[in-house]
């Protein structure tokens, strides 16, 4: 892979800001969820059949292949990266978290994946510290742990309902949170076009050196359905990139949990499966823990006179 170096052009964008369009943004971020619920929902239908690298395999070539136009018309080229070394590591951290999250839907329900992976913020908190130099005040660290024993109720370790594989969510969810903290460092720096076209390519290639060690041979429905989980899932990445133009993490981030109403509804539609009150009781204190976290950087930000959190724009 052949990297250029950045234009004057691409330095300028480092001061780059987004429009200040709130609604909108939420609105984005909303239909977001829904995409990525629905890419969620269809992997774990394919996973009764493939395995989980081929699924994500497959997920990373449609990314690709929606990519190859979009950077083709590109005025600039989509490898042209001011901080190219973090683009790959974010890439390989993007395709590791979506790799685990796709084997926990294997032996999860959905929606127990989905609000144990919601801890994901609270480790961009800890993530903050070494990587951002950011200071982390006690009360969002109080909010952390409260979010961390949120995760303990919807696991219950110890009892007879704990399931090892819940540990796969919630390693998801770390290295998912490094992947956001990445891109809290490349922000600015990159166009959109410009980190997306290296999480396709450097995803597709990675797992296409591990398919070829699990590969079954797929029907042409499970072609179809892999087709649908690539199509919702690459929707919902970029509608998130696009909602970041518009608003602020700190105003997005309570938005992102609606995605546990869509796959609470298509687990029960798809799969029968209904989430028991320590599922939804620990998801709430999760969320709550995340919304008091992302309201304590949003003051933060104010009382410091700390620019907007500028995004890349494609």
């Amino acid at each position: 892979m052949t990297v250029t170096s950045p234009s004057n052009d691409a330095v300028r964008r480092l001061t780059h800001r987004h429009a200040d369009h709130p609604l909108r943004g939420i609105a984005l971020i909303v239909g977001s969820t829904v995409f990525l619920a629905c890419s969620d929902t269809l992997a774990k239908y394919l996973g009764r059949t493939l395995p989980p690298i081929e699924i994500g395999w497959i997920r990373f070539l449609v990314f690709l292949l929606i990519m190859i136009p979009v950077a083709l018309a590109s005025k600039e080229s989509p490898l042209r990266s001011v901080r190219p070394k973090l683009q790959v590591l974010r890439a390989l951290a993007l395709v590791s978290s979506s790799v685990l999250f796709i084997t926990s839907l294997q032996f999860l329900p959905i929606a127990e994946a989905s609000a144990t992976s919601f801890v994901a913020p609270l480790f961009v908190t800890a993530l903050s510290i070494p990587l951002l130099g950011e200071h982390v005040g006690v009360r969002r660290w109080i909010a952390t742990l409260v979010g961390l024993v949120g995760v303990l109720i919807v696991i219950r370790p110890g009892s007879a309902a704990f399931d090892p594989a819940v540990l796969l969510p919630i390693l998801s969810a770390f290295v998912w949170a490094l992947t956001l903290t990445l891109t809290r460092m490349i922000s600015g720096a990159d166009r959109a076009v410009v980190t997306m076209t290296f999480s396709a390519l450097v995803g597709f290639i990675t797992l296409s050196a591990l398919v070829p060690f699990v590969w079954v041979t797929p029907s042409w429905q499970d072609i179809g359905i892999g087709l649908l989980v690539g199509l919702a899932s690459t929707m919902g990445q970029w509608v998130v990139v696009l909602a970041y133009r518009y608003a602020d993490a700190s105003v997005l981030a309570p938005f992102t949990y609606s995605q546990l109403v869509w796959v609470a509804f298509l687990g029960f539609g798809v799969f029968g499966e209904v989430p028991d009150v320590w599922t939804f009781a620990g998801a709430a204190v999760i969320i709550g823990s995340g919304i008091y976290t992302a309201q304590r950087e949003r003051l933060r930000r104010k009382q410091q006179e700390l620019p907007s959190e500028p995004y890349p724009s494609p």
